[in-house]
This record gives structure tokens, sequence and C-alpha cells, in this order.
């Protein structure tokens, strides 16, 4: 079959791989996607991205520049113009491994990926589901009881995602949603830089939030949180990072509660590593996560977290994040007030983060490893017929 390679031999053609991205819009999945395809060992394994038509943050020249390419289909919500360009692609360009990233949706590429032949056909579940997302639940709890028919392999970045879409018994592989971790470690001269280059005082308390404003990251508890905190805590900043559809309803809503002056609106930052040493705090107010791997960005950087009990607990590599039910909006308030009266070193806990898991050059070994191994037993399949 094309595009199957076999290490070891003089020559080995890269296997190609076919990562279904659906939007990309500048989220997470994105970024964690990207990671890879910028660590893993190319001379040996190729991405191609299937991107919706719809998608405004494709980093093109850099996946161009990396050896990648990039095939534009009609959005997912087109079903039947989606499902037959993504047959035809998939006869035509004879992938070995089609990665699809679009949790229950990936129903649909992975039909057509069987449909076409395609050997290895990847099932990654990012998410899971919560208030908030009438519709898109609707679609989710449609979709999930579908989710074991077409994969040949199933990944998840935490054991509850994987649990969640596949089934409590079901067979998956746990793919952390890996980092470059020395990027992420403490230094007090950035700290002290990212401060002033925010225009935060150091006797400022900084609180900060990284996330594509969308019901799901739930932005707006923040600012009831905020409202309340500051007849205690005057001298706190709330710090936004990112942008999405909801950001001019979390703006307006600062305005009502009054307290534009004390929140940020950073927009897409790519410094977001240096940010996380500015922040003394950091919060995660989700209905639903997959993993939250923004948390565990932050722990690395050594800063106290704050998260909704609906982030899997996965996500506390420090032994020392606050998990709090979104109906306790006190116990959110009472835990920051807390956070800000004490003092960290954020040295020492960055050096106890246990983070080791999450190291992008390990976990993208792993992945080649994974992307090999399929591939070969497809070779091996193929080769009894």
């Amino acid at each position: 079959m094309s595009g199957l390679s076999r290490f070891g031999d003089g020559n080995p053609v890269p296997i190609r791989v076919a990562q279904v991205m659906g939007k990309m819009l500048g989220g997470g999945v994105e970024s964690v996607v990207m990671n890879y395809y910028r660590h893993i060992d190319r001379s040996k394994v190729q991405f191609d991205f299937l991107v919706d038509a719809d998608s405004t943050r494709v980093p093109e020249e850099e996946i161009k520049a990396l050896g990648g390419r990039v095939f534009r289909i009609p959005p997912y919500q087109r079903t039947l113009r989606y499902r037959k360009e993504l047959v035809r692609l998939f006869r035509e360009e004879h992938w070995p491994i089609v990665h699809s990233h679009i949790n229950a949706l990936s129903v649909f590429p992975l039909s057509a990926a069987k449909k076409a032949g395609i050997p290895v056909r990847i099932a990654h579940s990012h998410s899971t589901m919560g208030k908030g997302e009438f519709a898109k639940n609707l679609m989710k709890l449609a979709l999930r009881p579908f989710s074991n028919l077409y994969p040949t392999e199933r990944f998840a970045c935490s054991e509850y995602a994987g649990r969640w879409l596949f089934g409590k018994n079901a067979d998956f592989t746990v793919i952390p949603n890996a980092i470059e971790l020395e990027k992420f470690h403490f230094d007090p001269t950035v700290r002290q830089k990212t401060r002033k280059g925010l225009g935060v005082s150091d006797n400022t308390f900084l609180i900060g939030h990284v996330g594509r404003f969308m019901p799901q990251k739930n932005q707006a508890f923040l600012l009831d949180v905020l409202a309340e905190l500051l007849p205690q805590k005057p001298d706190t900043i709330l710090a936004f990072v990112g942008d999405g559809p909801d950001r001019p309803d979390v703006q307006q809503h600062a305005q009502e509660l009054g307290i534009g002056d004390h929140i940020l609106f950073l927009g897409q930052r790519t410094d977001v590593n240096h940010l996380y040493q500015a922040f003394d705090a950091f919060c995660l107010p989700s209905r639903y996560e997959g993993l939250g791997m923004v948390a565990i960005e932050a722990q690395v950087a050594g800063c106290p977290c704050v998260l909704s009990d609906q982030v899997p607990h996965e996500a506390d590599i420090s032994g020392k994040t606050s998990f709090i039910s979104l109906e306790n909006k006190s116990s959110w308030i009472s835990t920051v007030l807390n956070i800000s009266s004490q003092t960290t070193n954020r040295q020492i806990e960055t050096s106890n983060t246990c983070a080791e898991k999450y190291d992008i050059s390990a976990s993208a070994n792993r992945l080649t490893f994974l992307y090999a191994s399929s591939a070969e037993s497809a070779n091996r399949w193929e080769e009894t017929l």
C-alpha cells in the first residue's frame, strides 16, 4: 500500500499521517498537534492537515516549512459534501494513517476513511461535555455510541476523556498533551520583565486565565468572583489570554459589574509561557475539560491553580491544586484570597512538579513508535491478503 514505510531500510520514506483537525481557530487541540509536529522525528513521520474551509488560524507557512501540507475541506456542518470530499481525498492520497482530533465528530471522517480503505484509523478524545451547550451536547450524545465503530486505534488526552468517549471498559492509549517543560520553568527575571510590560506593579495581585472565549471556558464566572473579591483585595487584576466569540459579552459583563479597570484582555499571545510566570494565581472555571493543559503549564511555572471540579484531577501535577464546584463561588473567593496572602517560592515549586510525562521530546518519540507500529501491522495484514 502506498505511503507505508519500513524503518530500517536504506532510505525509508516517512509515514504520512492525515491529521483531521476540524476548525482551526487557535484553540488548545491545534496547539497540541502542532507541538507534536515540531518535535516528532519528521524523517520518520510527516503530518498533513485536513482543516475545515472556515478555519481562521491555520499556521500554513510553518506546516509547509516542516514538510507538511494543508487540505481545506467543506465544514463538517455540510455533512454530505464533507464526507464525499474526505472519501475522495483518502482514495487519492493513500494515507496509511488517519488521526482524527474532533472527538465525537470523528465518526464522520473515520467512516469515510474506512470506506476508502485506510488501514489505520485513530480516534482521539480531547474533551468531554458539560452544562451550558445544549445543542452541542445533544450532538455529542447522539454520536458517542458510534465512537467505537470505525477506529482501529483509540487515543485520549486523559483517562477521563478516554472513558467518556469510548466507554469505561474500552481499550485506549493516553497520549499526553505534552509541552516543552523548560520553556515554562520559573525565572524571576522573566516575571519582572513581563509584569512591567503589562503595567502591573510588584504589589498587585495578578490572577491569570488562558482559554478561548466560549461557553465551555466560562470566563464570566471569574468576573463574578472578582467583583466580590475586590472589596477585600482591591489591588487585584484579572488577565484574560485568548480570543473567541464570547469575548464581547465578557467585556460587556465586566463593564456592567463596574470592574473594567481591573481587567486585562490580552488577546492571542505567543508568550503565554512568560505570562504564567507573571501571574500570582491561575484560575480555570471550565464547565468541562478533557484534561486542562493550561493548568499543567501554569503548575510547571510554579503558579498556584484554582480549577473547576469539572476539570479532571489528572491535571493536578503539583499536589497542591484546588478543585472547586462552580456552585460554590464563596469558596473560589476564599481560596484565591488565601493564595494572595501566601508567599510561594516559585523556583522550589517548579522543581518539585511531577511533570515528566508531559515532556514533549519523550512523548513525540512515543507517538512516532505508535504510528510506526500501527503502520507495520497494517503492512503485515496486507501481505497476508
